[in-house]
Parts: C-alpha cells; sequence; structure tokens
C-alpha cells in the first residue's frame, strides 16, 4: 500500500522534535505493508527547511499565503496548484493507494482537491482542540477557516482524531454527520525509557513551547510555593517560544534564582535524557488534544501532573499513574508537586504504572497498527 502524507509539522535540522508524532509511525508502518511518501509544505514567507536525518526523507514544498491566519482559508487551494504536478508525477511512477493530510488547513484541502483529481480517497488526521481553526483565526476569516475545514471533515473518507476530546470538538463542530475515530499518538519506548540506575532527585521537569497556554505561568508559581519547604528542589523548562522573557522576569520576581532553568529548545535526544534523569514531570496545559511529552515521560517511567479537560486525561488514572487538576487552579497544582515530592514509594508506583499503561497501548507499533487497519478498512 502506498500512502501519501501531507504535512505541515515535520522533523528539520533546526528541530527535530517538530512533527515527530507523524515522522516516528512511519517506519513501524513499513512493517504492516505501509510505503509512505511524504510531502512536507510550508509558506513561501518561511525559510527554507532541510529534513531532520532522524526522520524518513520528506520532499519539502513552498506554497503561496499570506503570513497569519487571514490567508489560511484559502490557502488549501494554492497548496494543491504547487503540488498538482508533483502528486500527478508520483502517482503515475508509483500509483498512490491513498492521502493521510494532517490538520484541515492547508493541507486537509489540498488533500481533498488531489482527491478528486486523482480518484483516490483521503483521510485527515486532528492534531488539536481548534479543531476549525477559529481559535487560531478570528472574525470572518476564522468563519471561513470554519466552512472550509467542514467540507473537508465530510468529504474524507475518514477523520482521525488523536484522542476523545479532540472527537468531541470535531463531530460538535462539523454541521453534519462525518465519519470520525480516534488513533491515539504512540511513543518510541526504546527511546524514552526509565533509567538504568537511581535518577536523580529534586528535578521537576516541564517541556513545552513557551506560550500561554501551556501554563508555565502557573507552574512557576507552584514552584515557588514549594521552595519555601524544599529549597532543595530544582525546575527545568524546556522549549521556547514568545513567552520566554516574561516567564525569565516572573521567576525573578518570585526570587526562584538559579532553581529555574530555562533550557531552550532542546534534540529529542535530550529531551530523552532529561526524562530519564528527572524526579517526575509536570505541564499544566490548558489546550491539549491528547500531548506527547506525557505520554513520553510515562514511557520513561515518571509520575506526570497534567490537567483535567485535555485529551491526557483518557489516558491518565489518577492515583494510579499520573495526578491531574484543574486548569488554573494554583493550590491543586501545588499540592500535587508537593505530594509527589514527599512521598517516594507514590513516585515509583505511578512511574512504574504509567510505563506499563505505555507499554500496553500507546507504542509507535501500537500507533502503526491502528493506522495500518484504518487505510486498509478505507481501501475496502
Amino acid at each position: 500500500m502506498h500512502v501519501l502524507t501531507l504535512t505541515p509539522f515535520y522533523p528539520t535540522t533546526y528541530d527535530d522534535a517538530i512533527g515527530c508524532f507523524i515522522a516516528e509511525p512511519l517506519r513501524p508502518l513499513q512493517e504492516f505493508g505501509v510505503k509512505s511518501s511524504v510531502i512536507a509544505v510550508q509558506p513561501v514567507y518561511q525559510g527554507r527547511r532541510q529534513t531532520s536525518s532522524t526522520a524518513l526523507p520528506a520532499n519539502w514544498t513552498r506554497y503561496l499565503a499570506m503570513p497569519g491566519g487571514l490567508g489560511l482559508s484559502s490557502a488549501g487551494t494554492f497548496l494543491f496548484a504547487s503540488l498538482l504536478f508533483k502528486v500527478r508525477k508520483l502517482h503515475r511512477s508509483q500509483p498512490i493507494d491513498l492521502i493521510h493530510a494532517h490538520a484541515p488547513l492547508p493541507c486537509g484541502h489540498a488533500a481533498a482537491l488531489l482527491s478528486r483529481e486523482l480518484g483516490v480517497p483521503f483521510v485527515v488526521t486532528v492534531h488539536g482542540l481548534d479543531a476549525f481553526m477559529t481559535n487560531q483565526v478570528g472574525g470572518c476569516a476564522g468563519q471561513w477557516c470554519k466552512r472550509v475545514s467542514q467540507t473537508v471533515y465530510r468529504r474524507a473518507r475518514l477523520v482521525v482524531c488523536i484522542s476523545d476530546k479532540v472527537r468531541e470538538q470535531v463531530v460538535q463542530g462539523a454541521a453534519l454527520p462525518v465519519e470520525t475515530t480516534v488513533v491515539y499518538n504512540g511513543v518510541d519506548s526504546g527511546m524514552f525509557c526509565p533509567e538504568s540506575g537511581p535518577s536523580s532527585s529534586g528535578v521537576i521537569l516541564s517541556v513545552g513551547n513557551l506560550t500561554p497556554i501551556k501554563g508555565h505561568e502557573l507552574l512557576l508559581s507552584a514552584f515557588a510555593a514549594i521552595q519555601l519547604f524544599r529549597p532543595d528542589v530544582s525546575l527545568e523548562i524546556i522549549g521556547d517560544g514568545p513567552e520566554r522573557s516574561r516567564l525569565g522576569a516572573l521567576a525573578a520576581s518570585l526570587n526562584l534564582g538559579d532553581t529555574v532553568r530555562f533550557l531552550g529548545r532542546q534534540s529529542r535526544t535530550q529531551v530523552a535524557h532529561a526524562m530519564r534523569r528527572c524526579t517526575f514531570f509536570a505541564l499544566p496545559s490548558r489546550y491539549e488534544g491528547l500531548g506527547c511529552v506525557y505520554l513520553e515521560a510515562m514511557s520513561s517511567g515518571k509520575a506526570v501532573v497534567a490537567c483535567r479537560g485535555q485529551g491526557i486525561e483518557e489516558v491518565i488514572q489518577v492515583g494510579t499513574n499520573g495526578l491531574l487538576v484543574d486548569p488554573g487552579d494554583l493550590p491543586a497544582l501545588t499540592g500535587a508537586l508537593a505530594t509527589l515530592l514527599e512521598n517516594l514509594d507514590l513516585r515509583r508506583r505511578m512511574g512504574d504504572a504509567a510505563r506499563q499503561t505505555i507499554l500496553r497501548g500507546f507504542t509507535l507499533g501500537h500507533q502503526a497498527c491502528h493506522l495500518a487497519e484504518l487505510y486498509r478498512g478505507c481501501l475496502a
């Protein structure tokens, strides 16, 4: 089976974590008889990118688009125009059985147009809670994004959602019935594995882009409260983004000094190492379709602290393999951090249970198996 993958996210030489959740299942898919051709797309106003050596090769294609969200509703049409000759040529040499687009705009829209042109079906994966782009793009432009996304979902053979929480968003906003299914992201359980020896004590780890929805501000405030009785504990934050300066200023105002370390963007290998050596993982994000970093920490044998109302709620069993708090609840987050810091046995039990949760159903092998079954079902 030959599947064409269209994606706006894919690992690059600059950042091998971008789109890792798309790239990493492609090699295991080969074991299930699925050959993948990848076209990674980017608007013309962005700098040219090269594929990371850690991922399967991708053909990078640029398309006409306006910066920001104003032109997002029409970007799929321009992307289709950029892709048509290239995809026709590929289809003649290696017939494409199915197109798998990631995100409705622009790739899903382009896939719908290519599907009609080539006479092959397409599926689209929704990776976040903003299923219709109306949070990303406001006003009239956002409503156009919603209309185009609705059309994409209705034309797709199947809409693949990364959690039931995402699926709810798709179904509620689709206007008409659409065919949906859930395929959870998987983890490289070999890369993200427990430390062979004892992990370092007193390091809370957080990994995520430094944007307001990730909840780092709340985490810093909770950590400041922890510092009053556990000055030996440190907080490490991996990631970069527009909130970097403001979060640094907040840490200074809370007198956290060098107990908080902003480590910036790091490679997948570095993140895996940090997860192995940390005491536990915490990210009080308010807007996650699932959250691969939680799964990676769990695969590393760590207890995790996350928020209710996100896709990860479908994976974490409170008190067994992790803890959940309400979004924005500072006392609850502080209490969760304190509970894990003060109870070594609880951390170990949760970490062991978290690892087993991943091994039983959330590895790359599980994800690839589910995708291969889904592809064959779409062609039956």
